[in-house]
């Protein structure tokens, strides 16, 4: 199966009675820090705090009875995992998270109070792990983003986006392996919107960047970021080509950076936002990407699943006001 445009407007009816239409807000305060006219979609306000449940609650929907006797699982680093099992217990299905031990604890204990059974692993193994244990106990994998199902779920904020503002110049969306951004790429290139997309991704991480450079899927080494959310190693088998065929580039920021970004969203925007979600406005405090003064950007606020610990960070970062 191939992700559509046709896939991401089903998708769109079928979770919109459980999903929230999240706002784009006019983030006046921050246009002089950033540069251009800025634009913010709030993720961080959807059910469970990320964007993350729009695939979720796509992928559940979609099971049928006997899938959801015998059970779910997926691999996830929180956000993704608090997705799936808040969609699962709604329903009455047992759902299983494999987290890798990078995970937040806090995003860890949000799962558990979810309901959801825990089995720890490490980054490089957490895929493995799942799959094996799918296919020994008869569960249904639920892949966090190399996966159509996944991916239309999560287009459906492509579509709101052109609706809600159908004349911005640009979009930057936060990127791991690729899930969000494969399916708002599908749902507005494929629709003929002329909004240019870029990907942001942690420095630490590149891997979309290595693998568009190489003009295959690369696996880089899995290293260490503040932006937790964004720890894969390689982009989705499914993803990679929706992303190689039409995102417009893809950008770097390094941890110090996010770390600016998150603060000036907190002070100046008044938004709550986890560090992976501050990827896109740290790249452009570090002229990664440098937008022009009346440039409409909108910057995807893809969660706000902090912890103190996270935000304690915050005490000594300046961010150049």
């Amino acid at each position: 199966m191939t992700l559509t445009f046709e896939m991401v407007k089903e998708a769109q009816s079928r979770i919109g009675s459980h999903i929230i239409k999240t706002p784009l807000l006019r983030a006046h305060a921050l246009d002089a820090l950033l540069g251009c006219e800025v634009h913010l979609k709030l993720e961080n306000m959807q059910v469970t705090g990320a964007f993350k449940y729009r695939g979720a609650i796509n992928k559940i929907l979609q099971l049928s009875e006997e899938e959801k006797q015998k059970g779910i699982i997926t691999a996830s680093s929180g956000n993704h995992g608090k997705a799936v099992a808040h969609g699962a217990g709604e329903l009455g299905i047992r759902a299983t998270v494999v987290i890798p031990d990078t995970a937040p604890p806090f995003k860890v204990a949000a799962i558990e109070q979810l309901g959801a059974k825990i089995v720890y692993s490490s980054v490089t193994e957490r895929f493995d792990v799942s799959e094996r244990m799918a296919e020994e106990n008869g569960y249904t994998l639920f892949h966090p983003y190399d996966d159509d199902d996944i991916m239309a779920g999560q287009g459906t904020m492509g579509l709101e986006i052109m609706d809600q503002h159908p004349s911005l110049d640009t979009v930057i969306v936060p990127t791991s392996g690729g899930g969000m951004l494969g399916g708002m790429l599908t749902a507005m290139k494929e629709s003929g919107s002329g909004i240019s997309i870029l990907g942001g991704e942690p420095a630490a991480i590149p891997r979309y960047s290595e693998s568009l450079e190489h003009g295959e899927r690369v696996k880089v080494e899995s290293r260490r970021t503040i932006a937790d959310a964004l720890v894969s190693a390689q982009p989705g088998g499914r993803n990679f080509p929706v992303v190689q065929k039409y995102v417009d580039g893809m950008l770097k920021a390094e941890d110090a950076s996010i770390l600016k970004a998150m603060k000036m969203l907190l002070m100046e925007g008044r938004i709550l936002a986890e560090p992976s979600s501050a990827v896109g406005l740290a790249a452009v405090l570090e002229d990664t990407y440098t937008p022009n003064r009346d440039e409409k950007v909108c910057f995807v606020i893809s969660g706000g699943n902090v912890g103190f610990d996270q935000l304690r960070q915050l005490d000594d970062v300046s961010y150049g006001i």
